[in-house]
């Protein structure tokens, strides 16, 4: 193509961007791809959702949220207008002209990147690739992987990158159930592959939120990284220091709350049953391996990683002791898990220490139930399937119970009467804390 051409693709795109004539292509509609789509759509873009769960399309065509945090009102606007759609058929994408990937970058059992859905991903851009899109990496995964994989995965003889098409990456930053932030008040961290890609992906993002721009897509996909591994790293140091709080006789939460008040130099962080979600459990492990390439051991996020992982263990064993107490063994006695989502009000379960916690009850002989006013029916997993039913929270349920593990802190709980009428408590969240009559028969965890 000649010169003028090419810069000509990149006018008619960042037109179209900016009189929000661009159809903007989703792939993967989940608690990433989800919010983004109504944020685009409100903003005034034609937007194509794309999944490969035929059962998510149908119901978002049927007006019906699966993800219960996610209000359906304002994209439910945007399906009767005509300016969203949803599809199962990724032959559409030659439709978009701005195409976001959120699909999953899990870990593999030996904790190393399973980048399968990605890889599928770019198969399908690059067989409807067209000049004049833009392809945005939003998954969370290594430094390196928008130029090592994506890239020559995309590459053709007859389209060039940075000049018939563009790519960028800008890690997606949702917190599921906080209404505080999303997607439009959260600042987008851009990198792009050449100068021009950064323009684009910056033009793109800057309709909805401010736009961070960084000089690569490697230092976009590490920004991310240390997001997630600040995290780890600071509820692991507070995880391990409930351990000792705990074997001292010390309320480890009011530590965390009077060293609160500190206003320079302290961030609060606060233990928990382990760490769940897709982010925080998993991006710490994708740096490590990275880091493995350079004959770098990242031994502080490794370290991290091994206190995180040992926290349900340590949950097992304050309920083994707090039976023992009370002259019953693990094994035979009924146990009720209350909350698997990995974090409160929310209906995402997706690595909570929850499953990890009943998998162990299970495995030691107990009789395990669940209650989570989010998770009706608990998922198959990549690790677990258990095939359980949320019960209901009633007197009769909670005083024929042995012991009650509170994993997740929903606000829908009351904790007062789960107090007044359980023999047991195994507390991981402080959520009795303040309920009268609760020292006397709540454990700490």
């Amino acid at each position: 193509m000649k010169e003028n051409s090419k810069s000509k693709v990149l006018v008619d795109l960042l037109s179209k961007i900016e009189k929000r004539e661009a159809v903007v292509g989703i792939i993967g509609l989940g608690y990433v791809g989800l919010p983004l789509a109504i944020h685009f759509g409100e903003k005034g873009f034609s937007v194509i959702g794309f999944d490969v769960d035929a059962h998510k399309i149908d119901m978002l065509i049927r007006g019906e949220s699966y993800i219960k945090h996610i209000r359906m009102e304002k994209i439910n606007e945007k399906i009767k207008e005509g300016s969203f759609e949803g599809t199962v058929d990724f032959m559409r994408l030659r439709e978009a002209d701005c195409i976001l990937i959120c699909v999953p970058t899990p870990l593999t059992e030996m904790m190393e990147p399973d980048l399968s859905y990605l890889m599928e991903t770019t198969k399908s851009i690059s067989k409807n690739l067209r000049i004049g899109q833009i392809i945005v990496l939003e998954s969370t995964t290594y430094p390196g992987t928008t130029e090592e994989m994506l890239m020559p995965g995309l590459e053709t003889d007859s389209l060039k990158i940075g000049q018939d098409y563009f790519l960028a990456f800008s890690p997606e930053r949702e917190d599921p159930g906080n209404s505080k932030y999303d997607a439009s008040n959260i600042p987008k961290v851009v990198g792009g592959v050449t100068d021009a890609c950064l323009e684009v992906a910056s033009a793109l993002y800057s309709c909805i939120t401010q736009v961070v721009p960084v000089s690569s897509t490697r230092a976009a996909e590490l920004t991310k990284l240390l997001e997630n591994t600040f995290r780890s790293v600071n509820i692991a140091l507070v995880n391990e220091l409930k351990v000792l709080a705990n074997k001292m006789g010390i309320d480890i939460f009011e530590v965390i709350n009077a060293a609160a008040t500190k206003p320079f130099g302290y961030t609060p962080f606060y233990p928990g049953p382990g760490l769940g979600g897709h982010c925080i459990p998993i991006d710490p492990f994708y740096l490590s391996w990275k880091a493995r390439e350079y004959d770098f051991a990242t031994r502080f996020i490794q370290l991290a990683g091994e206190i995180n992982v040992s926290i349900p263990y340590y949950v097992i064993e304050r309920t083994i002791e707090a039976l023992n107490q009370h002259e019953k063994s693990l094994n035979g006695s009924k146990v009720l898990v209350l909350g698997v989502a990995y974090k409160k009000d929310i209906d995402d379960e997706r690595e909570s220490p929850g499953y990890t916690i009943m998998n162990m009850l299970l495995e030691k002989g107990a009789i395990v139930s669940y209650n989570d006013p989010w998770i009706p029916v608990l998922k198959q997993t990549r690790k677990f399937n258990f095939r359980k039913k949320s019960i209901p929270i009633t007197q009769e349920v909670l005083q024929e119970m042995d012991a009650v593990i509170i994993v997740t802190d929903h606000s829908a709980y009351d904790y007062a009467e789960i107090v007044k009428h359980s023999d047991l408590i195994i507390d991981t969240r402080n959520a009795t804390n303040k309920i009268d009559g609760a020292d006397v028969k709540v454990y700490s965890a």
